[in-house]
C-alpha cells in the first residue's frame, strides 16, 4: 500500500470520527471518545509515529464501542474506523 493510500484511509477515518463527534443522537461519552481519538490522530508530536497514534485511537474506540449505550449506527461507524486504522500499512 502506498503512502498516498495510507493517508487517504486515515483521512477517511478522520471524517468518520468527525461525523460521530458531531452526531447529537450519540451519547456524550461516545462523542467525547471520538473527539479524543481525533486529537490523538491529529497530534503533531514528531516522537509519535502514525502507527502509534492509530493504535492509541483504536484502543479508545474499541473500549467505547462495547458500551451498551452505544447506538447501533454509531457502533458500525466506530468499527469501520477501527478497520480503516488497522489495515493501514505504516511501513513508510
Amino acid at each position: 500500500m502506498s503512502e498516498d493510500e495510507t493517508l487517504q484511509q486515515v483521512n477517511e477515518a478522520i471524517q468518520l470520527l468527525e461525523r460521530v463527534s458531531e452526531d447529537t443522537t450519540v451519547p456524550r461519552n461516545i462523542r467525547r471518545a471520538a473527539v479524543n481519538s481525533l486529537a490523538i490522530i491529529r497530534d503533531t508530536e514528531p516522537e509519535l509515529s502514525l502507527a502509534v497514534k492509530a493504535n492509541n485511537a483504536i484502543e479508545i474506540l474499541d473500549e467505547i464501542s462495547q458500551d451498551p449505550n452505544c447506538p447501533a449506527h454509531a457502533r458500525t461507524i466506530l468499527l469501520q474506523i477501527m478497520t480503516l486504522l488497522e489495515i493501514t500499512d505504516f511501513d513508510y
